[in-house]
């Protein structure tokens, strides 16, 4: 059965199944190739008669994953010009008052799409939500800086979309004015960066950040730097002209390079490669020498070249620093992390096993941590652990946990409320080691268990009740501004612990969040 649906660029035909209809491959703006590459997303062309929305659209330009990622996350590659391309699940057409969800997808800010199956809306609007993901541009396509365009196209591509749900989602049974958008990673982040951004206020009421938070940016100089090391790479000068130039696919292999599962699997065979020299008797390799580690202030901190960009235009400042200063203050945030968040890039690579004392006390140096009061501190509640476990509790408080938590204790002032929320189910995949990994709620959230696309990271029988608890608090919370729980203070910190039985648990891990004040 087919749906019929009019949108102010023209008439669109979806597909009926399961009681929901589904939108795929809907240009919400033009391809941004030709004369609109490294250009702020353009209008689409209205069309004429009805346009086939059955399968999904051609993904933004990027390169494939490294292993042994690339077996273990799902990725959708598919060709053509249409890039910038949304799709929608909505069971009511008719209704016009439903809340709408529209999902921003991570990958580090170089992969990922929203055609990817395990984002599938179809129990969202079983639910009764209007469900819509999108592509935007990613790597230098879309965070290229070097001082003479336009920057965060990638950025500018999520509020065209956004602009686009505005106008039009009334039309597939949405309420515009009930809006909630929720990503993970990259998606969260740039979640938390559209609250600091003037240009996306009042496109969205709600926001949920899942393992991503508003520290993670860079400034125009350490942007810039990227750019000039990409072009010297390329052998072009580093001007917006010469980049143009340069062809898409030639682009895109050289930022693959920089991709954060390429810079954890070269750690992995730095250490493995010192640690065969070593038992041969022969000099070991240190690997924060090595020519492969990164070295652009705020990259070596988040190992991801990029991001978007401070560039104080659009993005007037951190965005971390414009939240505490009010801005999105008041939209209703619900924000939160899996427990085990760096587990997915230190044991499918088996980096774990080569953390010894001395890399482990220089990587917490390097947080700005003391290192004797940290190691205290976290092996007080890790008696058993490996250095490469430590290792891993640490990287999981700086890039995802106390971001995340500074977002809530930023935003709770403010009229919008404050949601927080962790991830603690341990995945029975790499014989137990991956715990509560990055990535590893996805598939919970959307209740798409079924689908398979992370059995590598979940394994064969993730438990459906989990999903069950962790999908209908994400509906609750887009439905009416509260998941289930009291919201986050500073005098309790309420968390909503989802495990086999959820539990609600206060200020969760308090000494080692005190350990990180003024730090992180």
């Amino acid at each position: 059965m087919d749906a019929i649906v009019r949108t102010r660029h023209g008439v669109v035909q979806g597909k009926m199944g399961q009681g929901v209809a589904a939108f795929k491959g809907l240009p919400y703006a033009a391809a941004p190739f030709g004369r609109h590459r490294f250009q702020p997303p353009q209008p689409v062309e209205p069309w004429e008669g009805v346009r086939q929305a059955l399968t999904y659209g051609p993904t933004v330009p990027k390169a494939p994953l490294v292993a042994p990622f690339d077996a273990l996350i799902p990725e959708t590659d598919l060709p053509g010009q249409e890039c910038l391309n949304l799709n929608i699940w909505s069971r009511d057409l008719q209704q016009g008052r439903l809340p709408v969800m529209v999902w921003i997808h991570g990958g580090a800010f170089s992969n990922g799409s929203g055609s990817n199956p395990l984002y599938d809306g179809t129990r969202f609007a079983r639910d009764g939500v209007v469900c819509v993901t999108f592509n935007y541009r990613l790597g230098a396509e879309g965070f290229l800086f070097l001082g003479d365009g336009v920057a965060n196209l990638g950025l500018l591509d999520q509020i065209a979309a956004l602009q686009w749900v505005r106008e039009n989602i009334a039309a597939f049974g949405g309420d515009p004015e009930n809006v909630t958008v929720f990503g993970q990673s990259a998606g969260a982040m740039s979640i938390a960066t559209l609250l600091a951004m003037p240009r996306a206020r009042g496109l969205f009421r709600r926001a949920i950040a899942q393992s991503g938070a508003a520290h993670h940016v860079n400034s125009s100089a350490t942007a810039r730097r990227v750019g000039q090391y990409l072009a010297q790479q390329l052998g072009v000068e580093p001007t917006l002209k010469a980049m143009t130039a340069v062809p898409i696919d030639r682009l895109v292999h050289a930022q693959r390079e920089w991709s954060i599962g390429a810079v954890a699997r070269r750690y992995s065979d730095v250490f493995a490669s010192r640690e065969t020299r070593q038992a041969q008797g022969k000099a070991g390799t240190d690997a924060g020498g090595s020519p492969e580690r990164l070295h652009w202030d705020e990259v070596a901190a988040d190992v991801m070249p990029f991001e978007p960009v401070v560039d104080g235009q659009i993005l007037p400042r951190r965005p971390i620093e414009s939240i505490a200063a009010g801005a999105g203050g008041e939209v209703d945030v619900l924000v939160g992390t899996n427990a085990d968040e760096y587990r997915l890039f230190l044991i499918p690579t088996g980096l774990i096993n080569f953390i010894n004392e001395d890399f482990l006390a220089a990587a917490i140096a390097a947080c700005g941590l003391p290192v004797p009061e940290a190691l205290t501190t976290y092996r007080a509640t890790r008696p058993a652990a490996s250095q490469g476990e430590l290792l891993e509790a640490v990287l999981t408080d700086w890039i995802y946990r106390l971001p995340a938590v500074r977002l809530a204790e930023a935003h709770t002032p403010r009229s919008g409320r404050t949601y927080m929320y962790e991830f603690a189910w341990k995945s029975p995949q790499f014989a137990g080691q991956l715990g509560a990994c990055h990535m590893a709620e996805l598939p919970f959230v959307f209740d798409n268990l079924d689908k398979q696309s992370l059995e590598g990271l979940v394994g064969p029988h993730p438990p459906q009740p989990v999903a069950e608890a962790m999908h209908a608090a994400w509906v609750a919370f887009a439905t009416r501004g509260d998941p289930g729980w009291p919201p986050f203070e500073l005098s309790r910190r309420a968390t909503m612990c989802f495990d086999t039985t959820p539990k609600l648990v206060e200020d969760p891990r308090s000494t080692e969040r005190v350990l990180w004040a003024k730090l992180r």
